[in-house]
């Protein structure tokens, strides 16, 4: 992958590369390598209860307890850095609230085939409408109460054929191999969205934005990426050809160019 900044171009971003539902920080490292590789800093955080990150589920009551790895890497960043915030399918939601926490240390937000908040609906909305539209069979999918009473967030595994089917269905065996055996149980963490007030204009909304759709996705099919465009107009949209949900693993080459290509357009 040829991506080098050219002599005496500074074009060294620092990415942040936040990751979905039952994955961790190690489902981007094939783009990281390559971001890296063309001269990027790259961060890959665990969110709460994923990845190696050591809390169990049932002690991330909410989504800003879930979302705080992130935030707690944002709030250490030196004063006057900015980053490039990119979020694949759920992580899209922690980014836009990382933007409505943060927007001064947000170059651009990125959603790569992400649910994509508005400023005028509660951070449930998308979430909600994809669940009503039925555009995923959920096959084996495990939804599970974490408590008797409910107050905890229901939690969610993807089973083996949904995940060969609807997640990595363009993915290598030894990629689908990897990623069955890195899952852990995670939350969409509904409930609890619903509960919060939408995101501001004046804070997520200033934020810049872009969105890369991935065409060939069985899990958040193009049609639904593309309502979520059409809900809430970002600034550029991209879009990579025979990219499945996965395309972090099964397309890294041309997800990799696209961020670094946003990271040198936003990020000043």
């Amino acid at each position: 992958m040829h991506m080098k900044a050219s002599a005496g171009q500074d074009c060294s971003k620092h990415i942040v590369l936040v990751h979905g539902a039952c994955l961790g920080g190690w489902s981007w490292f094939k783009v990281a390598t390559r971001l890296r590789s063309a001269g990027h800093r790259v961060s890959t955080p665990d969110l709460a209860a994923s990845g190696v990150d050591p809390t169990p589920l049932r002690e991330v009551p909410t989504f800003r307890d879930y979302t705080k790895p992130l935030l707690d890497l944002l709030e250490s960043l030196p004063p006057g850095e900015t980053v490039v915030l990119v979020g694949h399918s759920l992580g899209g939601v922690n980014v836009a609230l990382a933007c409505e926490l943060f927007p001064e240390r947000i170059a651009a937000a990125v959603f790569v085939s992400a649910f994509m908040p508005d400023h005028s609906s509660p951070p449930s909305y998308v979430l909600e409408k994809f669940v009503e539209g039925r555009t995923l069979d959920w096959m084996d999918t495990e939804f599970r109460p974490q408590d008797p009473e409910g107050k905890l967030p229901t939690s969610m595994l993807f089973g083996p054929l949904v995940t060969r089917a609807k997640f990595f269905q363009l993915c290598s065996p030894e990629d689908l191999t990897l990623g069955r055996s890195l899952m852990r149980v995670s939350s969409m963490f509904v409930d609890d969205l619903r509960l919060q007030p939408p995101y501001t204009e004046a804070r997520y909304g200033s934020v810049r934005k872009a969105y890369v759709v991935f065409k060939d996705d069985h899990a958040i099919v193009e049609g639904f990426q593309r309502w979520m465009v059409q809900n809430y107009p970002v600034d550029e949209v991209k879009e990579i050809d025979g990219a499945d949900h996965m395309a972090l693993l099964s397309t890294p080459t041309e997800l990799a160019r696209c961020l670094a290509d946003i990271a040198v357009k936003y990020a000043a």
